[in-house]
């Protein structure tokens, strides 16, 4: 355990923006440094980055607990795995994994390949056993930040960038807006947040308390409008950010939580996406789901429905720290292909973490 932890102290942790994101708040992280310090030298800068660096995997390590005990029966059949036996422990591998919410696609596509390596002679003992094990689960995790082109926010080069929070009810899709707040505010943007959720009572009141911890603004609701609807709540929001947009401007827009199988409320979020896209050209940048850890498998049906509906671009998986289902998302992301951008694995407003695939699986499989 304490070599897995300071092997990945070391990854780079990523900031939450895109990649021209992440080199700004870099820089301006430097800058800061240097200024409060007189100048940082780089031996300095480079221990308090592998800090940071700790500080996350621990986040991600204590937040994966309650997932990483329930496959604890994958560490114990593959710890008595030998080749003569072999067949009879992948077919009870597959098993645990179907039982641990991974999908029968997902166990199946794992299992399959160790089978092929054993096969093959590539596996020979249970050390070699689990990790390819390992392999192939950050493998079918980082294919579709490939496929994608990026695992990190694509956030506009120049002028406003616009982010459409989406889910269902009850998946800490307001919460999930303030902590993005927090990062990016951290990182130099003007944030603006919009509360498009106009149904739940005083969701726009919560934004406003985000907004003040965050340093961010909440976007006015129309002067006219005497109820409020949340296609017109973006619409105007977005309007008063392009009219006020610098290259370092972010409209974050919140949505009221729908069930993935209501057309009609899907078919509202549908009008939301694209009014954005009227008011400015190119928006949302980005198209997030909200995915809730504890739901399990059925996050794979929600994923489906929202994405065939206004195309999903990016998942958030939340509760991560209450739940022992989180391997479930393995199997939305090789079905659907959609990447991981951020997990959350706590309350606190910095328990929001860049999604890496690595730190994820030896959060969930680890001895």
């Amino acid at each position: 355990m304490v070599c897995q932890k300071q092997r990945l102290a070391s990854l780079s942790w990523r900031g939450g923006g895109g990649a021209r994101g992440g080199v700004r708040g870099a820089s301006a992280s430097k800058r800061v440094l240097r200024t409060r310090a007189g100048g940082l030298s780089f031996k300095k800068f480079g221990k308090i980055l592998e800090e940071k660096a700790k500080a996350d995997w621990n986040r991600v390590f204590e937040g994966t607990e309650k997932t990483r005990e329930r496959l604890g029966v994958v560490d114990e059949l593959l710890c008595y795995w030998n080749l003569d036996d072999s067949e009879d422990t992948l077919e009870e591998l597959e098993d645990a994994l179907i039982a641990s919410d991974f999908g029968p696609g997902a166990a199946l596509t794992l299992v399959d390949s160790l089978r092929d390596r054993i096969r093959e002679g590539e596996i020979k003992d249970q050390g070699g056993l689990k990790k390819e094990l390992k392999k192939n689960m950050v493998g079918i995790l980082e294919s579709a930040s490939i496929n994608s082109g990026s695992g990190e926010l694509a956030m506009s080069g120049k002028g406003l960038s616009v982010i459409l929070i989406v889910g269902v009810n009850g998946g800490g899709k307001t919460t999930t807006v303030g902590k993005l707040s927090n990062r990016f505010a951290k990182e130099g943007y003007k944030v603006t947040l919009a509360a498009g959720d106009t149904f739940r009572a005083a969701a726009k009141e919560q934004l406003e308390v985000w907004a003040e911890r965050t340093g961010a603004t909440v976007a006015d609701y129309p002067a006219d409008m005497e109820k409020p609807n949340p296609i017109e709540v973006l619409k105007h929001a977005a309007e008063q950010s392009v009219e006020a947009e610098s290259d370092s401007s972010l409209l974050i827009c919140d949505t009221s939580g729908r069930i993935h199988n209501n057309f009609k409320l899907m078919d509202e979020i549908e009008k939301c996406k694209k009014v954005l896209s009227e008011v400015k050209d190119g928006a949302p940048n980005e198209t997030l789901l909200v995915l809730d850890s504890t739901t399990g498998l059925n996050m794979l049906n929600q994923a489906r429905e929202f994405n065939d509906y206004i195309g999903i671009t990016g998942l958030v998986l939340t509760k991560l720290d209450g739940t022992a289902r989180g391997g479930a998302v393995i199997g939305v992301v090789q079905e659907l292909g959609i990447p991981i951008k951020f997990i959350g694995v706590g309350e606190t407003v910095d328990d929001l973490q860049p999604f890496n695939a690595e730190a994820f699986v030896d959060g969930i499989l680890s001895s």
